[in-house]
């Protein structure tokens, strides 16, 4: 149940943390809905999670106040996949991917043309690479410690030069394009770095864990001469489960995102209406999650609460980010098949997978195995 209590925690932490770049500017390309477990997982243990995360945003600001609407709507459905595989007690690698159903740019009704203008792409976003390592894992019968770091990848996958009627002429109906804005590309087409640190305390007689995590996201180049800005985050939790299968964490997290840059020879506002000087956040949220536990299954929904935004120029806000999910994990049993009169090794704690031939410590929970003579 530890586990599966974190795996929403961080589950959106890395998706559309973006799409405030710039009220025309966007974020577009949000890597993933999240990064799976904070922590490693077992040995031999894979995990396969899916989600669903819809965001819909009206609001504008000027700095950290509500103001005009520059557009009259932006809205998001996404859907994220996650495979991840236990190569040992302390490395835990995983591939991350998810695909917009749709990224929705919504202009003001025109009573002339009897339409609202509507900018809008779907397709995959990007590709993650992000292996984690456990630096400390130490459990006693009274609390469990943990620290993981961890190093990604992020590779684009969709595209990021989708482009949009700009023109028709009225006389022979030839239409010019020109690009979309990012906050409507399913990807802002850049290589980046994701560094990512976690920090973990469980009390197993009251049930509460505390636990902490944070993450910077590294921007590159992409073709068109962008480089968005540089993501960072630090989220402080505090989680509790009931019944066995019931758990809730309540998350308090801090973001920020630097200022987009352009190449020299690139004029972004003039390219398509985006000023750098309206680009670059910092946020406050609250974030209510509920987890329910079924055997290798685990349910979860959350919420994020906007508590402050300050932006930069004018932008749109955040407004309503609703994410769920469900992970499901499996541990891949490796047979140990004793002859008759054979002495093999258990673990203490009956650990799935944890026997074998020569003594030492379990390789899923780290106690000390016991020697069984087979008869």
């Amino acid at each position: 149940m530890m586990k599966y209590l974190f795996l929403a925690s961080f589950f959106f932490l890395l998706n559309s943390k973006l799409y405030g770049q710039g009220c025309c500017a966007g974020g577009a390309g949000s890597p993933i809905t999240g990064g799976g477990s904070l922590g490693v997982l077992k040995v031999r243990q894979f995990e396969f999670s899916a989600s669903y995360q819809f965001l819909n945003s009206d609001k504008f600001h000027s700095g950290s106040q509500d103001t005009a609407k520059l557009f009259e709507n932006f809205s998001s459905n996404y859907v994220y996949s996650k495979i991840a595989y236990g190569v040992t007690k302390n490395f835990t690698i995983s591939l991350e991917s998810g695909y917009y159903l749709n990224k929705t740019q919504t202009g003001f009704y025109d009573s002339v043309l009897n339409k609202s203008e509507i900018i809008q792409s779907s397709g995959i976003a990007d590709l993650i690479i992000f292996p984690r390592y456990d630096v400390l894992n130490k459990k006693t019968t009274k609390q469990h410690t943990e620290i993981t770091l961890g190093l990604g990848y992020k590779i684009p996958l969709g595209n990021h030069t989708d482009s949009i009627v700009a023109f028709v002429n009225p006389i022979n109906g030839t239409q010019i394009y020109t690009t979309a804005p990012p906050l409507v590309q399913p990807t802002n087409g850049s290589h980046d770095f994701i560094f990512y640190s976690f920090l973990y305390r469980g009390f197993n007689k009251s049930g509460i864990r505390v636990f902490a995590n944070a993450l910077y996201i590294k921007k590159g180049w992409n073709s068109l001469g962008e480089k968005f800005g540089d993501y960072s985050s630090l989220g402080l939790f505090i989680g509790k489960s009931f019944y066995d299968n019931f758990g809730l964490n309540l998350q308090l997290k801090g973001e920020h995102i630097s200022q987009m840059q352009a190449a020299d020879n690139i004029d972004l506002l003039a390219y398509y209406n985006v000023d750098v000087n309206s680009t670059g956040s910092t946020k406050l949220s609250f974030v209510p999650q509920f987890n329910f536990n079924y055997r290798s299954f685990n349910l979860f929904m959350l919420y994020e609460v906007p508590l402050y935004e300050h932006v930069n120029g004018t932008q749109i806000a955040s407004k309503h980010l609703f994410t769920a999910g469900l992970a499901y994990r499996f541990l891949i049993k490796e047979k140990v098949v004793p002859s008759d009169g054979e002495t093999i090794y258990s673990c203490s704690m009956n650990c799935e997978g944890g026997e074998s031939k020569t003594p030492g410590k379990c390789v899923i929970c780290g106690m000390e195995m016991e020697p069984k003579k087979i008869k």
